[in-house]
């Protein structure tokens, strides 16, 4: 009844503030927070949707085993009272470790929003011998924005699963230790915190942060103004995944620049050598611009195939230029990325309702 009573309350006073619409889900309760997110689904069922807030209070939501719970609706905004305080967690089984089976949220909607809250996958990672694949956020659809969300996880922890995808993130935390932030799309990170975890219990072995499959869309990843710390593993700012992989890493600072490796991208490719990294004004944690003047990259892949009774290996490879010039890096802009869509106004409006909804019901 209390569930109800906020929810019925929320939208009747919502109704009086701008005809908002706004969901409160009973704190700490995993089934309210289901049955909220399935109402909402519901509401906002169809793509012109008016926008829909969730508001969460602070507290653990323990989901277990629970797998892709699944946000269909459109412009609906998550909201956490805290990014701290606001935890949902997962912990599949590690036997059916998979990067399409075990994300906590698995978003299908246009136009969502999330805010201030962490997205932690429990899966035993290191127990999984080879691969740990556990997505926090699986995003299938567009035009997504998350604003202070942590992603805590280890393989595959973010993953943008749609070809021709556009999301935003800022001030965003993402945790993990190879391909962890991976997938399709034009993805811009702004300000966001990226942590690489030990690859191993005992720290050996090398992360990789980044696999993008970059294949309809211009830009891929672009990281500005960016973070990376890290846990003790060496690391490499991204591979290709396969088709055209592009990511670009802006005005980063480096909290540890003895841990980049030497190419500083990996320079074995999965299936592609056709990637487009790039890198331009990389500094150290004082600020020290410690970018190269050159770095050459020889992308390098070896691929086996039949022919009639025989076994053959083919060997590619393709040399590229990392660095970028001033002209080149002022490429890269969110009014280029982005031409019919503003995330960063939205993200603003979007912000500053969320903060009087939680303020009037938290």
């Amino acid at each position: 009844m209390k569930y109800l009573f906020s929810i019925c309350l929320c939208v009747l006073l919502s109704a009086s503030v701008s005809a908002r619409r706004c969901l409160v889900v009973e704190k700490g309760s995993v089934a309210s927070l289901l049955e909220t997110i399935k109402k909402a689904n519901d509401m906002n069922a169809a793509e012109d949707s008016k926008r829909l807030f969730i508001i969460i209070p602070d507290g653990y939501y323990d989901l277990g085993k629970t797998v892709l719970t699944q946000i269909t609706g459109n412009n609906i905004a998550i909201v956490g009272q805290s990014v701290d305080g606001t935890i949902i967690r997962n912990q599949p089984d590690f036997a059916n470790e998979g990067i399409s089976k075990t994300g906590i949220f698995q978003n299908r909607g246009k136009g969502n929003y999330f805010e201030d809250i962490t997205l932690r996958n429990d899966l035993d990672y290191y127990a999984c011998g080879s691969a740990g694949r556990a997505v926090t956020l699986h995003d299938k659809g567009t035009q997504t924005i998350c604003n202070r969300v942590r992603m805590l996880s280890f393989q595959d922890t973010y993953y943008s699963d749609n070809e021709l995808a556009q999301h935003y993130m800022e001030n965003t935390e993402i945790h993990g230790t190879v391909d962890f932030i991976c997938g399709a799309g034009d993805v811009w990170f702004e300000r966001c915190k990226i942590v690489t975890e030990k690859r191993t219990l005992s720290g050996k072995g090398r992360n990789v942060i980044a696999a993008p499959r970059t294949s309809k869309t211009q830009w891929g990843y672009v990281f500005n103004n960016c973070v990376i710390d890290n846990i003790v593993s060496t690391f490499e700012y991204a591979r290709g995944w396969h088709t055209l992989p592009r990511c670009a890493w802006l005005n980063t600072t480096l909290m540890h620049p003895e841990l980049l490796s030497k190419t500083r991208y990996d320079h074995h490719g999965m299936r592609t050598v056709m990637s487009v990294f790039k890198e331009y004004h990389t500094m150290d944690a004082s600020g020290n611009d410690i970018t190269p003047k050159s770095n050459v990259v020889t992308l390098t892949l070896q691929q086996k195939r039949t022919e009639g009774d025989k076994e053959i290996t083919v060997d590619q490879s393709r040399a590229t230029e990392t660095i970028l010039n001033d002209t080149q890096a002022g490429w890269y802009t969110t009014d280029a990325v982005f031409t019919e869509w503003n995330p960063i106004c939205l993200k603003k409006k979007l912000e500053r309702q969320a903060k009087k909804l939680k303020k009037r019901y938290l």
